[in-house]
């Protein structure tokens, strides 16, 4: 193990967990406030996870996906911001987070995996001087070189995507999910790269916008390879909700995306079962069977696309003192207003430094790692979050205090629908959605929420 130069504590450096576009904002916020960043990133490169998504677009159009403090530390360099349309998360990368973090240079590190935050000579346990003793970060790299640094403060943006939720619907695998893993997929299919779907049967198991973005990709598929089939399997029975907000979605392409989901299932493109509550994931001739929880079987799959959504890593933060809501694990402060039981993603309030603080003073969660299990977040609430946490941590509690943003609405703002009811819900198992307002158009796909605009 090998420690870096103890600094006294106004030289050391705020740590911030995550290069993606929520932690090098925060970077690019604690420069304008004349604080040092330390950006420290698993991956190789900035924005690594959504690399692994970079074929899918965005619902977000460009000036949304920017950050003004970010803005302000480019257009020195001679970059320029993009004003309108909609990037897929490689032009993102490329228009945007890639300047952004070559002009932080050094100040971000890759091939560092955070595996420990803590206090020096402080475990959980200690209250004595705790909160004046500075925060222990500990990093493991590629090659399992471990070394450990300290930080005045500590910004956890790293996300869930590497968390993905499983396919059993008791939110634990499947019997058998784990055995059947190179049948399964946890990513959005990408079109470009149809071998694996081309020609066979594919079940998407969720029904959040990820989904929704796996859906279109498979019909474009099934339309350059005839033999294609699409089964879509969701838990909940069809309600007003199951395609999102439609026209009423101030977020047009959000809107557009759940309802090009609706044309493929109306037009037979893809068949619809609902209220299908995986079980068990069987496998039988090189192909995998899906099993609910009522006994009913989806057979003969050659790949299950499994986006039920994500959760955080909280392991290594076993050495903070967390104060999270027990059911999202999310900062208790802001689970009221994000639990998708209750609020869908317009009708969240933004969020800043005062919800997001923790019991272990300068530890903020921010991103969608703040949001914990819950599907509702922005790019926007991420960008004003960081605005807030880096005016607390600099000392300025007005401009923390302060709210700089207003959400649009998604038109859907009853919760998370009828679970149980087929009956009331007006279609069961296998029935198609029942026709509705008129929809957006449906020009463009666009995806936003995780795991993309994190």
């Amino acid at each position: 193990m090998t420690d870096l130069p103890v600094l006294s504590g106004a030289d050391l450096p705020v740590v911030v967990i995550g290069a993606g576009p929520q932690g090098l904002a925060a970077a690019a916020h604690l420069l304008e406030r004349g604080l040092e960043p330390l950006v420290l990133e698993a991956g190789l490169g900035p924005a690594a996870a959504v690399s692994e998504w970079g074929h899918v677009r965005l619902f977000s159009a460009w000036p949304e996906l920017v950050d003004p403090a970010s803005v302000r530390l480019l257009e020195p360099t001679g970059w320029t911001a993009p004003t309108s349309g909609y990037p897929t998360g490689a032009k993102w990368i490329d228009g945007y987070l890639a300047p952004l973090a070559k002009a932080l240079d050094d100040r971000v590190r890759y091939d560092a995996r955070v595996t420990a935050v803590s206090r020096k000579g402080r475990d959980r346990l200690v209250d004595a001087h705790r909160s004046a003793q500075p925060f222990t970060v500990h990093l493991v790299d590629a090659e399992g070189n471990e070394s450990r640094l300290e930080a005045r403060a500590v910004i956890d943006a790293s996300g869930t995507w590497r968390r993905p939720n499983p396919a059993g619907a008791d939110g634990v695998p499947a019997l058998g999910e784990r055995g059947a893993a190179e049948l399964l997929s946890y990513q959005v299919p990408n079109r470009a790269e149809p071998t694996r779907y081309a020609g066979k049967h594919v079940v998407v198991v969720g029904s959040g916008d990820s989904a929704f973005n796996a859906i279109h990709e498979l019909v474009q598929v099934a339309e350059q390879h005839p033999g294609t089939r699409v089964t879509w399997a969701i838990r909940r029975v069809v309600s007003e909700g199951t395609f999102g907000g439609g026209a009423a979605d101030e977020l047009p392409e959000r809107g557009a995306l759940g309802q090009r989901a609706r044309k493929a299932v109306e037009s037979g493109v893809v068949e619809l079962v609902t209220g299908f509550r995986t079980a068990e994931i069987r496998q039988a001739d090189n192909q995998a069977v899906l099993v609910s929880e009522d006994g009913r079987e989806i057979a003969a799959i050659d790949t299950v696309v499994v986006l039920t959504g994500f959760r955080p890593d909280l392991s290594f933060l076993s050495e903070m003192r967390l104060d999270l809501d027990p059911t999202l694990e999310a900062p208790r402060n802001i689970a009221a207003e994000i639990d998708p039981n209750i609020h869908s993603c317009g009708s969240v309030q933004a969020t800043g430094a005062a919800d997001l603080a923790q019991p272990e003073p300068d530890l903020y969660l921010v991103g969608m790692k703040s949001y914990g299990r819950a599907p509702t977040f922005l790019a926007l609430t991420g960008y004003e979050q960081v605005r807030s946490v880096v005016a607390a941590i600099a000392g300025d509690h007005e401009a923390a205090a302060r709210v700089d943003l207003v959400l649009p609405d998604t038109g859907v703002c009853g919760g998370a629908g009828v679970f149980d009811d087929p009956e009331s819900a007006g279609g069961g198992c296998c029935a198609p959605a029942a026709p509705s307002a008129a929809a957006a158009p449906l020009e463009v796909l666009s995806i936003g929420r995780a795991p993309v605009d994190v």
